[in-house]
Order: structure tokens, then sequence, then C-alpha cells
């Protein structure tokens, strides 16, 4: 090779290892077409259209997504990793384990939360009920006799059943599955009595028939399902389950990149497109800032904390 042609190669590799240097990536703690990676996916294409630079989606599943969690709390801080976070992972995740390699609160900073997805309560149509008075009646006249199943043992699924269990004085007894799919699948054949879950997980189920929704468990009606009454609205007080998913960046990314990030997919969030594509999904956009964010999730560690223990739930 000419002295030339060596150092037209030596260009063309600093110059590809200094593209790849400089993408931005998301790091989904979840398999490909999940749905927090569908909207992580419909995020990242949009906001590569936006800024010119294609935004690589990476993922990487495993230990309820402390896996991909560690490995973004070790990144390098310049905003060009980011992990797509949810409350499962960092508000309920942590309490499960006696031992995380990272601190949640001091190796990840938030960046936005950008989607909310609402939770229902969804009962079997043999058990007969359709109001949450009756099964928490029923859960009352037959302890431990009345099952709930969920996608997974430390699942916000799970915790909800748990919740419930406490905020109602009753003794629900927990059937955890692999995952959602078989989980309503027992539900609407009646081998388990109820299941908490997503909005879109569970709207085309009732509509058909399969199974009747209770309530909302949020404290607010859903623009999904608005004559569907809150938990709170029938006399269960204290049950907030929902689902967000949001962005966190390594610690001590600077505030000025921080702030930058934030601007840029708050800025998408707004569009028409985005919010319908999200919205299709079941998911509710929205633009919450870092400061507002890593707030609400210190509180949501601290509502569930006791929550989980009282679960006796725990992972290794």
């Amino acid at each position: 090779m000419s002295a030339r042609l060596f150092g037209f190669a030596l260009l063309f590799l600093f110059t590809a290892a200094t593209n790849a240097s400089a993408q931005t990536r998301f790091v989904v703690p979840y398999t490909p077409g999940a749905a927090n990676d569908t909207l992580a996916r419909v995020l990242a294409q949009n906001l590569g259209a936006e800024t010119g630079q294609p935004v690589l989606v990476d993922n990487r599943p495993g230990a309820g997504g402390h896996l991909a969690a560690e490995q973004v709390a070790h990144a390098t801080p310049d905003g060009k990793t980011l992990l797509v976070t949810t409350n499962g992972l960092l508000a309920i995740g942590p309490h499960l384990y006696a031992k995380l390699p990272y601190d949640p609160q001091k190796d990840l900073t938030p960046v936005i939360r950008f989607a909310n997805v609402p939770y229902a309560l969804g009962v079997s149509p043999q058990l007969g009920i359709k109001t949450v008075g009756e099964l928490i009646a029923l859960a009352k006249a037959k302890p431990e006799q009345v099952n709930y199943a969920s996608s997974g043992n430390g699942s916000v699924p799970h915790m909800c059943g748990e919740l419930i269990n406490l905020r109602a004085g009753v003794k629900m007894t927990h059937v955890p599955y692999k995952g959602g799919a078989q989980a309503m699948n027992d539900v609407m054949s009646g081998t388990v009595e109820l299941y908490c879950g997503s909005i879109p997980s569970l709207i085309g189920f009732a509509q058909s028939g399969k199974i009747i929704l209770l309530g909302i468990t949020s404290p607010k009606r859903s623009a999904l399902l608005p004559d569907l009454p809150t938990l709170e609205e029938q006399g269960l007080h204290g049950v907030d389950v929902d689902s967000w998913v949001g962005l966190h960046a390594p610690g001590g990314t600077p505030p000025a990149t921080i702030e930058k990030l934030y601007g840029q997919i708050a800025k998408l969030m707004a569009t028409d497109d985005v919010r319908r594509v999200f919205l299709t999904q079941g998911a509710v956009p929205e633009a919450l800032p870092p400061a507002e964010f890593g707030a609400k999730v210190r509180e949501e560690s601290d509502r569930w904390a006791p929550v989980v223990k009282a679960s006796g739930a725990t992972l290794d």
C-alpha cells in the first residue's frame, strides 16, 4: 500500500471511529418488541432526525434491567449513553436486591420522563364480580383463596397486588408468570382471578368480554377509558399504580448537557406526530424536567419500599 493510500485509510478509520463515538445510544433493558422498547425506538428515530445524528437502540435485557443500568451508570458521562428507565427498574427494583453494583440515586442522572402508561385492575368473568367492593368482600371471605397473576416476581403488577392487599386489609395470593401474556391467558380462563396491568394490555380483552375491568389504579381516570372509575372513587384509598418511561444519563453528566438533551426531547414530545404514535401505543406523552423527574423517582422509591418489604419478594 502506498503512503498516500495508507494515509487515506487511516483518515477513514479515524473518521468512522469519531462518528461512532459521537453517536447517541439508548440502552434499553428490555427485549426488542417490548412496549417500552417500542416507545424508545420511536423517540430514538425522531431524535436522530431532529439532530441529524442517528440514535442507536441497544437492547440489554437481564437481571430485571439492572445489567443495562450498571452499564450506563459506569459509562462516560458525556450525554451520549442514555438508559431507558421505568418505575419498575428504579423505584421498585432496588428494594428487591440485597446489593446492586451501582447506586441508582448517585450513579444515574435524570434527563426526562417522556411517557406515562396508566394501569387498571382486570378480573376473570368467571369470578362473577363487577366492582372493587365486591372483590374486597370476596377476598375477605376467602383469605388466600383469591389469586392474582403477575408478569414476574417484583414486577409492577406483582407490587400492585401487594399494595391492594395492604390498603384493603386482605390476603390475596400471588401467582407469578414469565410474562404478561401468560398471566392474561390464565385470567381469561379463570385459572387465576385477577391481574393488574397496563390499560393497553387489557383494553382489547375487556372490549371482547374476555375480562372485566374493575377500575383505574391511578388517582385520576384515564382518557383511554374515561367511563371507568378509579379504585379511589370506589372507596379503596392509597392505590396509585401506573408505569412511566424516561431517560437517565450516567452520574456526573454536566448539567448543561442534561438541559440540552431535555430541551431536544421535550420539543419532540410536543409534536403531533410523536404524540399520535405514543397514544396509539397506549402511552400518554409527557416531558417531566430533570429535577422534577428525579424528585418523583425518590418519592416513588420511598413509597414502594414498605410494599416490597411486606411482599417478602427478593431477587438475586
